[in-house]
């Protein structure tokens, strides 16, 4: 047991070494998204490129090898279900995977990542996708020698979505989807024959500032934390964490449109909740992060669309909005407003869809990426590609790159390959266990008309959030919803209250 308990403390020295390296690397991402000037942009890449090399090279020596072996002997076992046990359980896991991936290759994905970003940014200011289809045909070719060093998938994106979603494949993600699709098609359908709310009044003038602290405001009421949080300005906004302290968001705020600000803040502080709420104990090691992608957004969709677009939250909220924006919303009823914020409309910007046509865009991308690895369409005809897909599925189309195949950043800042298919299995997570939570909290939509909501995050935390990555998402799923993934609760809860806002028989 001496033996033990001396390796494991070595394993975790180790991996706090390693961690400093890739919280070093966050931060310099951070910064190159929000503050850093352009003339940065050259070393950065290098910098962020050196930091991955490092690190892998680290992960992947033979020092932890040889702990991991040590520790996994019968004779020197842990003890089943503990945190020690659960640390070497991944740790073995991301060991051998990662071995098969040589660090030098690694890095010179992760630095042209960060050299590509700026590019986007730019071809997206531009509205010219020509300006980064040079970087992104070379990160088709990087994503397609990653998931080449993996052996035993069915798929080419197999691998890759196997590092955003462990478990999910291809296969099973199609079948999800096609499943889910056939259910919101034909009720996008209905619903379009329907009349639609007036909207207008969201799309006046909302000042940033004001936009800003009102978000605020809100989140700090759901848990965001002044002395472990705080928020930036970016192009695409993301959560980052740097350790169990200091959590960030970033969002973008547009002055004629109080939805994209507002609800952007209250996603990304859905991601910051999940990542506050981990054990500290677990601060340092590779098991103290969100089990999936999946999983994560799941979190985020919750706060933003079961909690944020409900009718319960803006009885409290909408008094706070009006003293606000007096101008914009103080003629505006509340039910008015809340018709208006969850208005359904077939439109060109993921990260403002509502929730009835969201998972459609989500389908888009994922379909996209999977025929460029496949290789069945070219880099070059992605933006045709992008619009004739939204054009048959939405029938809408974008009239320039920028809405179209330059609005996510994911494939410009990372591979192509298990970059989007989290976005709607978080959506059907998160439904799944609003269910539960409302079972064992039968109060929380009159809690949540008063403003109060600690409940709802102690229930979260003490279920899902506190174990990071010790259970996988199969495991934590089982566990939370006693049983595994599935899109029916989704569906009744857009049925509910769709089919209410719209009278839908």
């Amino acid at each position: 047991m001496h033996s033990t308990t001396a390796h494991i403390e070595k394993l975790k020295a180790i991996l706090y070494e390693i961690d400093a390296l890739y919280t070093a690397a966050s931060i310099l991402t951070w910064d190159q998204e929000t503050y850093m000037p352009a003339g940065g942009e050259e070393a950065r890449a290098r910098q962020l490129g050196t930091l991955e090399r490092l690190a892998h090279d680290r992960f992947t020596g033979s020092e932890i090898g040889a702990l991991i072996d040590s520790l996994a002997a019968s004779e020197n076992g842990l003890p089943p279900g503990s945190m020690d046990a659960a640390l070497v359980t991944y740790v073995d896991r991301e060991y051998r995977r990662l071995r098969q991936v040589p660090a030098d290759r690694m890095a010179a994905l992760v630095e042209h990542g960060a050299a590509t970003y700026p590019v986007w940014a730019r071809a997206r200011e531009r509205n010219d996708f020509q300006v980064v289809a040079p970087h992104l045909e070379k990160t088709l070719d990087l994503s397609r020698e990653l998931a080449g060093y993996f052996s035993g998938f069915d798929h080419i994106a197999d691998p890759l979505i196997d590092f955003e979603d462990p478990g999910m494949r291809v296969a099973e993600i199609r079948r999800i989807f096609a499943d889910l699709r056939r259910e919101l098609v034909p009720l996008v359908a209905e619903i379009a024959q329907r009349p639609q709310p007036d909207d207008r009044f969201l799309h006046r003038g909302y000042p940033i500032a004001e936009q800003e602290a009102f978000g605020l405001d809100i989140a700090r009421m759901i848990g965001f934390d002044p002395q472990r949080n705080r928020q930036d300005l970016t192009l695409h906004p993301f959560m980052t964490r740097f350790s169990a302290g200091d959590v960030r968001i970033t969002t973008r705020f547009l002055e004629h449109n109080f939805s994209e600000g507002f609800f952007s803040t209250l996603h990304e502080t859905g991601h910051a909740l999940y990542e506050m709420g981990i054990d500290q104990g677990l601060d340092g090691l590779p098991i103290a992060q969100g089990t999936s992608a999946g999983f994560h957004e799941s979190q985020s969709r919750l706060w933003e669309n079961l909690v944020g677009r409900g009718r319960d939250f803006w009885e409290f909220a909408y008094p706070l909005a009006r003293e606000r924006f007096p101008d914009p919303l103080g003629q505006v009823p509340v039910e008015e407003f809340y018709r208006a914020i969850n208005i359904v409309r077939p439109s060109l910007i993921r990260t403002d869809a509502d929730e009835v046509t969201y998972n459609l865009h989500v389908m888009i991308r994922f379909d996209l990426e999977l025929q460029l690895l496949e290789g069945s369409l070219a880099v070059r005809d992605l933006p045709e590609a992008w619009r004739a897909r939204y054009l048959a599925d939405l029938g809408v189309a974008p009239e320039g790159d920028a809405d179209g195949v330059l609005q996510d950043a994911h494939w410009f800042a990372d591979w192509i390959g298990g970059a989007f298919q989290g976005y709607t299995l978080g959506n059907i997570i998160s439904a799944q266990i609003y269910e539960g939570v409302l079972d064992e909290i039968p109060d929380l939509p009159g809690q949540i008309r008063t403003g109060e909501f600690q409940a709802l995050r102690e229930w979260l935390r003490s279920r899902i959030h506190r174990y990071g990555r010790i259970y996988s998402p199969a495991e934590l799923l089982e566990r939370v919803t006693g049983g595994g993934l599935d899109s029916e609760p989704l569906m009744r809860y857009l049925r509910r209250k769709y089919g209410e806002l719209y009278g839908l028989g």
